[in-house]
């Protein structure tokens, strides 16, 4: 028995083999390319991925595509719970933390209006809302992976991740100055830019061009908007169980409850310093690996016959969070 699972074992890897290296070659590329560059990893991984969408139904690389998409998109979003503590969201007082909670809810909100106003349907909605509020691509990567799909999910997806990095980097570029410009604090500056833009690296990015405390308060927001998406994920799951009827099982994907777990364990210091950083680096890795995969997938002809109202939706979303942030600073409660 033992030699029939580890030959089972090998046969899984060597199908999978092809695949996953042509998806991990393609995020190796991302990653350089990101380094040497300074755009986002995330858009090179798409574009690159796309170029090689003609391998996406060729049988010797689709089960390692497909397994980068799901299994290892999973296990790198579980892993993200190595970068938040219970500590750092404690840390930005009760009044913030209730705001950047209403900001989240407000976006996601906004969502479905702006899906209905421009023709859309709630599966997009509920991707772009979730990514605009909360995080990013690592957000709509996560609630993807819990809502029931159907012919156009990925290609939304896909589109998502595209339009929210492309809008972080927009963002990373201009929001720093326009804020100085106003004449806000460093404290305002970094809530404004943790509250506002999308991606992790980009609101790094920009809060530290600022001052070491706008860059702090800005990592310490966003990583607010990233522990408030395991919250999100259980409430979509929920509801769409209650939209099934009262005798639908709710059951939680293991990759939500496996972030909780982290988040909590790490809050608790269950992880030494080298430990998490070592898992929140192999977390960005599988994710860039898994939008790799994602990208071959990408049909970059399904892609363009989307159309300007999915790129209004985003749009309308980015720049509504913006404006409720902002307006919750002038009323002179917060920092």
């Amino acid at each position: 028995m033992p030699n029939l699972s580890v030959k089972s074992i090998g046969s899984r890897m060597s199908e999978l083999f092809p695949g996953l290296l042509l998806a991990l070659t393609v995020a190796t590329a991302a990653k350089f390319l990101s380094e040497h560059y300074g755009a986002p990893v995330m858009l090179f991984a798409l574009l690159i991925g796309m170029a090689f969408n003609f391998l996406a139904l060729d049988s010797r690389t689709k089960p390692g595509i497909d397994f980068a998409s799901r299994t290892l998109l999973r296990t790198g979003i579980v892993l993200l719970g190595t970068r938040i503590t219970f500590g750092d969201i404690a840390s930005i007082g009760l009044t913030s933390f209730l705001t950047v909670i209403a900001l989240i809810g407000l976006t996601i909100g906004s969502g479905f209006v702006c899906a209905r106003l421009f023709n859309r349907g709630w599966r997009f909605a509920l991707l772009t809302g979730g990514s605009v509020a909360i995080c990013g691509a690592s957000a709509a990567l996560a609630i993807a992976s819990v809502i029931p799909h159907n012919d156009k999910t990925e290609r939304n997806l896909l589109f998502t991740v595209v339009s929210v990095t492309t809008l972080s980097t927009i963002a990373m570029i201009f929001y720093p100055i326009i804020f100085q410009l106003i004449g806000l604090s460093d404290s305002q500056n970094g809530f404004l830019i943790g509250a506002t833009i999308h991606d992790v690296a980009q609101v790094v990015g920009a809060g530290y061009s600022i001052s070491t405390k706008a860059g702090d308060v800005a990592t310490i927001v966003k990583l607010l908007r990233v522990s408030m998406l395991p919250v999100v994920l259980i409430a979509i799951v929920f509801t769409m169980a209650s939209a099934q009827g009262s005798g639908s099982k709710v059951r939680l994907p293991l990759f939500v409850i496996g972030f909780a777990a982290l988040t909590a364990a790490n809050s608790v210091g269950l992880f030494p310093g080298p430990v998490a950083a070592g898992a929140v680096s192999l977390s960005s890795w599988l994710l860039v690996v898994a939008i790799s995969a994602l990208g071959v997938k990408t049909n970059m002809k399904a892609m363009l016959e989307l159309g300007w109202r999915h790129v209004a939706v985003v749009v309308v979303e980015t720049l509504l969070l913006l404006a409720l942030a902002f307006a919750a600073l002038k009323t002179g409660l917060l920092l």
